[in-house]
C-alpha cells in the first residue's frame, strides 16, 4: 500500500537545539557523521527557527576548529537561526511535500502538529521514498 503523507517518511527523533544554547552544541551536531542538514530550534517543544548548515558557517567569520574560539562560546543559537520558518504538518501529502522541497529554498521541513514540532522531512527522504517506490 502506497502511503500518501509523509507520516511514514519523517524522521521522528529529530535533533534540536534551544535558542540559548551555545555555537560549540551546533559545531558538535554538524561535525557528527552524515549530519548534513538543517536544525530546528525549538522552545518548550515548539519551533521557533532553523539553523541550516549557511547560517553556520556564515556566522564563524573565520573560527577554527577549535572549540575554545571564542565565536563558539560566546555567540548563541538565537544569533544567527533564521526565525518563522516554513513547516509542514504530518498530513501533508508526498506529492506536495517533493513539489515544495523540490523548488530548492528547502532542503529540509519540520513537521508540526498542534504546535510541537514532531519530526523532520528532507529531500534524502523523499528520494530514497521514490527510489523504493
Amino acid at each position: 500500500m502506497k502511503t500518501h503523507s509523509i507520516k511514514n517518511l519523517m524522521t521522528k527523533n529529530v535533533i534540536c537545539v534551544s535558542p540559548d544554547q551555545k555555537l560549540l552544541d551546533v559545531k558538535h551536531i554538524y561535525e557528527k557523521k552524515h549530519f548534513h542538514h538543517h536544525i530546528p530550534v525549538t522552545k518548550d517543544d515548539k519551533l521557533i527557527g532553523m539553523i541550516s548548515l549557511a547560517d553556520f558557517m556564515y556566522s564563524l567569520n573565520g573560527a577554527g576548529l577549535d572549540d575554545n574560539d571564542s565565536i563558539y562560546t560566546d555567540k548563541t543559537v538565537k544569533d544567527i537561526m533564521m526565525p518563522n520558518p516554513k513547516y509542514i504538518d504530518s498530513s501533508t501529502s508526498i506529492t506536495e511535500t517533493a513539489q515544495m522541497l523540490s523548488k530548492g529554498r528547502y532542503r529540509a521541513l519540520p513537521v508540526v502538529e498542534n504546535g510541537k514540532m514532531v519530526g523532520i522531512i528532507t529531500t534524502a527522504d523523499m528520494i530514497r521514498h521514490y527510489l523504493n517506490e
